[in-house]
């Protein structure tokens, strides 16, 4: 597996390596949008809806990063952000919700699980990513299989951020918001890392898969 540093490495090379430069900013313009749809869970009539396509949101957030990484989109293309809103919709929201469902059941055995299980289902938005035919189920059992022994690892990766998030937030705040598109870049090269030239668990012509237990065992 990669050093966490080099993932980190190639997420500044994919923002252009200068906090003001273009390339991040319009990086910073998408993580900006992403918070304020998602911010607007708090209040009335906007918390159902954004709770209902959170899972929509947050594969188009995941697929501007992700292809960025992959060179497949220019920087300014800030529109990927809603490729979770277009073709299949259905499975993106449908795996916002069940993720949704399934940490909150597991957190009811203590908060520990609920942690434990958010990793496993981490990549599922990813997933969906590169394999819009996959089904909500079959994203999710996807991601916890390629997060078996990888999980730590996103958490050492979450943990060395700590420190510029602190840093951000002595900022008056403002300086998270250039934190921000960084860890994503992050997140999407350790996708990137685990899953690439892996073959795919699930044959598309098989719908026996998405059947499997949610609950297994990892």
């Amino acid at each position: 597996m990669t050093r966490l540093s080099v993932l980190r490495a190639r997420a500044r090379q994919t923002l252009g390596g200068n906090i003001f430069c273009s390339e991040w900013i319009y990086a910073l313009l998408v993580s900006l949008i992403f918070s304020l749809v998602m911010g607007a869970s708090a209040t009335g009539f906007a918390a159902i809806l954004v709770f209902i396509l959170g899972g929509a949101v947050n594969v188009g957030y995941c697929k501007y990063f992700l292809s960025r990484s992959r060179g497949n989109i220019d920087y300014s293309n800030v529109g990927t952000c809603l490729d979770g809103f277009r073709g299949d919709v259905a499975p993106n929201i449908v795996a916002g919700l069940l993720i949704f469902v399934y940490t909150f059941l597991w957190t009811l055995l203590f908060i520990i699980p609920g942690i434990i299980k958010s990793y496993s289902y981490s990549m599922t938005y990813y997933i969906r990513c590169d394999n819009p035919s996959y089904t909500a189920t079959q994203a999710i059992k996807e991601s916890q299989r390629i997060m078996k022994g990888n999980k730590m690892r996103l958490f050492c990766l979450q943990l060395s951020f700590i420190g510029w998030f602190i840093l951000g937030a002595l900022c008056l705040g403002v300086g998270v918001l250039w934190v921000s598109p960084y860890y994503k870049a992050a997140e999407a090269e350790f996708y990137r890392d685990i899953v690439e030239n892996e073959p795919l668990v699930f044959d598309n012509n098989n719908s026996t898969a998405a059947d499997d237990n949610i609950f297994d065992n990892e």
